[in-house]
């Protein structure tokens, strides 16, 4: 029988679940990705995702973490570990979603706004104050309130955006 010499496909360019894997400044951000479903997707080579990940301060920063979702109006006592425990499932998946756009963004003419895969946010990029016009497009916004992107990261399946802040879910 004759020997064939096929060899595995390999792209040059790393996915988004590689770039997520390799950056240690947004490793709390991955964490709670994995718990979603939506991350089987970061090494999809048939979506294209534009990503905003908050640094590990960023995260750190937070007075309610992703899981614990946003302050309640009423307390809840006696509230049973199922319960709890599919509410922060929710939690995590709202605020995932809120940090990843499901397309190519172009931030050369701002105020812009594109829709996250959370249902009804949008994030709004706006002219970052006291900016150089040689610097890239990605260093002159801000978006949300007032959060700087600090780095930009290109994967054939996306864009990974490090940001100073998070995006708060609605």
């Amino acid at each position: 029988m004759p020997q064939t010499n096929a060899s595995p496909f390999t792209s040059s360019q790393p996915t988004l679940a590689d770039l997520l894997t390799i950056e240690s400044s947004a490793s709390i951000y991955y964490s709670y990705a994995r718990e979603t479903e939506l991350s089987s997707r970061f090494s999809s080579e048939s979506v294209w995702f534009t990503m905003l990940v908050p640094t590990n301060k960023a995260v750190m920063a937070l007075a309610h973490k992703p899981h614990q979702g946003p302050e309640p109006v009423e307390p809840r006592i006696g509230i049973s570990e199922q319960e709890l425990d599919e509410s922060s499932k929710r939690n995590v998946e709202r605020w995932v979603s809120a940090h990843i756009i499901p397309s190519r963004i172009s931030l050369s003419d701002i105020p812009v706004s594109y829709e996250t895969l959370q249902d009804g946010k949008l994030v709004t990029f706006n002219p970052a104050p006291n900016t150089m016009s040689d610097l890239p497009e990605w260093m002159r916004v801000t978006l949300e309130d007032r959060v700087r992107i600090i780095g930009m990261k290109e994967a054939q399946n996306g864009v990974l955006y490090l940001i100073d802040g998070t995006v708060v879910p609605n």
